[in-house]
């Protein structure tokens, strides 16, 4: 699964709930709106509408002593570029901290470009500069060319540009200052964890954030008119869909080169086209995702537009650095390895039911795990693996484990297509008992040849017991019956907060007769939300749906979960339409889960 937050995915998770018994009467109110911030931090923002990803274009400037350059002067080098003003109070409160980057970035070899958009006088910027001692390259953009080009929003906006003039990350430098507020230190560092990202040969786990400043308004600088591979169609590709489409994965084919990109031009564009590639089920109506995989539609039509156009190469200096992607563990070299203990063997073709193997693990103590990721030795063979815990009888807290059933409860870690490794920041950890057993669900694929598969887990630990002990639970029906036929048929689920919730992200289980899935909330005053809706769900993709921002929900709160299953014969993935299908833990049987993960804010 995707890494989470702290520059990695978290699968943070929920403590024992109470389930609902009960039937639930839903208030159909309109939630008040929300009062006027009055205390803006920086926030998370969608960094496909602030084109992180793609080429900024080779600007000119002079800076202030009168030297002329342009961005292409740092070509092979890390750089940052952040807007400042002689007047803002949020610039007069970052300059002692811009005055301190600049050393330190140069150490690590990134360079740093002061820009003032705002229209300063030249007199008003020389003594902006001697007064907070800046040695960083300060230039004037009086006519906003450099702004414009990066498309900044305010003067406290910060640019950080690969080698290859690639936008890695726009935003605040940190979270000190915001709007209405001032810490004595910063509690996120968004630049400087960017950066370290960056170097490190790894994407940035916040790649865009509003910024507080002063507000800039201009016309933004007009797109490259000419769509090439190097100058727009490269980093689409290497940053939508290499992750799976590269050597040792679950791609069908690689997509690392022009030449692989070209040959398979139509199938992309039927994929494209129809939304499947890259996958991603969440409606836009409801919820801001941190792991949207969707292409933008700036990103889908270039794409299509390229394609119709005859795929032109263009010119090599606007190549996108060539993405370092991890060779062997994506952790790091695991402290402890958990494998299952024989090969299965996968023929080439047919169905195979789910294997099971269960493990019971010898570690001698209690422990919590800091990073984890499961590998198998066949990935392209290997359609999901959920792995269940199961507390020893005796252990002294059996009793949050409660009886598993096919995986509604239990759930330790999983693997999907382009999901397998998991990463939490330090103070959080997920509990593993002394003597528990791990039970490896894996569904193989056949893809017309025989394969050998050895799954395993990889371990890292947190060096002392964290804070925050993180957990995932399933809100499951187990008692539904849907009719042979049925085309749209409901099965909810519910469960009531006997705590505060914050929660982190969700992650729905059907299987092949799944049709859609939604997560609601109603809140101990009667209003109903919707947190998650998924109008077209696929059982080919088992996707984590992580939230940009954390949901506190207060105690009390009802969490509902609602599958809809076509159990007819328009399903083409439906076994026998004349069934009465019930659950069960294999592809042919179904179920209805809503993962929910978060943890107790009280």
């Amino acid at each position: 699964m995707h890494a989470l937050r702290a520059g990695t995915l978290v699968v943070a998770c929920l403590l024992a709930l109470s389930a609902l018994c009960s039937v639930i009467v839903l208030s159909q109110d309109e939630p008040p709106q929300p009062a006027p911030e009055l205390k803006q931090p920086p926030r998370p923002v969608d960094p496909r509408a602030h084109r992180v990803g793609e080429l900024v274009p080779d600007v000119e400037f002079t800076d202030l002593d009168g030297k002329a350059g342009r961005l292409s002067d740092y070509r092979g080098k890390p750089l940052v570029v952040a807007m400042t003003n002689a007047g803002c109070p949020i610039c007069k409160k970052y300059a002692p901290t811009l005055a301190e980057l600049h050393q330190e970035l140069a150490e690590k070899g990134v360079a740093l470009l002061l820009v003032n958009a705002s229209g300063d006088t030249e007199k008003a910027m020389k003594d902006a500069v001697a007064r907070f001692q800046f040695k960083a390259r300060y230039v004037p953009d009086s006519k906003s060319t450099l702004a414009s080009a990066l498309g900044a929003n305010s003067t406290g906006d910060c640019f950080l540009l690969d080698g290859a003039r690639t936008l890695v990350y726009r935003g605040a430098v940190d979270d000190q200052y915001g709007l209405g507020y001032a810490l004595d230190k910063p509690r996120l560092n968004y630049l400087r964890d960017a950066v370290a990202a960056l170097l490190a040969g790894s994407l940035p786990y916040h790649r865009a954030t509003w910024a507080p400043g002063c507000d800039l308004e201009f016309k933004p600088a007009a797109g490259t008119t000419t769509i090439t591979w190097h100058n727009r169609v490269s980093r689409i590709i290497e940053q939508n869909c290499q992750e799976c489409h590269r050597a040792g994965e679950n791609g069908p084919f690689e997509l690392m080169t022009y030449a692989d990109v070209k040959q398979n031009a139509p199938t992309i564009k039927r994929e494209v086209r129809k939304g499947t590639m890259p996958p991603w089920f969440a409606s836009k109506e409801h919820g801001d995702w941190y792991n949207d995989r969707s292409l933008s539609e700036r990103d889908k039509t270039d794409l299509i537009r390229w394609i119709d156009g005859g795929m032109p190469e263009g010119d090599a200096a606007d190549a996108a650095a060539a993405r370092a992607w991890p060779q062997g563990w994506r952790i790091g070299k695991p402290d402890d390895i958990v494998t299952i203990p024989r090969e299965y063997k996968i023929p080439a073709k047919g169905t195979v039911p789910y294997q099971y193997s269960t493990i019971v693990t010898e570690f001698g103590e209690d422990r919590w795990v800091q990073a984890m990721e499961v590998r198998p030795t066949a990935p392209q063979a290997v359609h999901h693996v959920l792995i269940f815990l199961l507390y020893p009888m005796n252990h002294p807290r059996a009793k949050e484990q409660p009886d598993d059933r096919g995986g509604t409860r239990g759930y330790f870690m999983g693997m999907v297509p382009g999901q397998g490794h998991v990463v939490f920041p330090h103070g959080q950890g997920k509990f593993l008992p002394k003597g528990a057993r791990m039970v490896f669900q894996i569904h193989y694929t056949t893809n017309g040849e025989e394969m050998v598969d050895r799954t395993s887990l990889g371990i890292i630990w947190c060096k002392e017991r964290p804070a925050t002990e993180i957990k995932t639970i399933g809100i499951s029906n187990e008692n539904f019956r849907i009719p042979p036929g049925a085309d749209n048929h409901e099965v909810r689920a519910a469960r009531k907060l006997t705590r505060a919730m914050r929660v982190e992200s969700f992650m729905p289980h059907m299987h092949v007769r799944g049709k859609a899935y939604r997560y609601e909330v109603e809140y101990p005053d009667g209003r109903r939300e919707t947190l998650l809706d998924i109008p077209r769900y696929d059982f080919n993709w088992q996707l984590l749906y992580i939230l940009r921002e954390p949901k506190d929900l207060p105690r009390g709160s009802i969490l509902i979960c609602t599958g809809w299953f076509d159990n007819s014969d328009k399903n083409p993935a439906n076994p026998d339409p004349r069934a009465e299908v019930r659950f069960g833990e294999q592809t042919w049987d179904e179920m209805q889960i809503g993962y929910v993960n978060g943890y107790e804010i009280e």
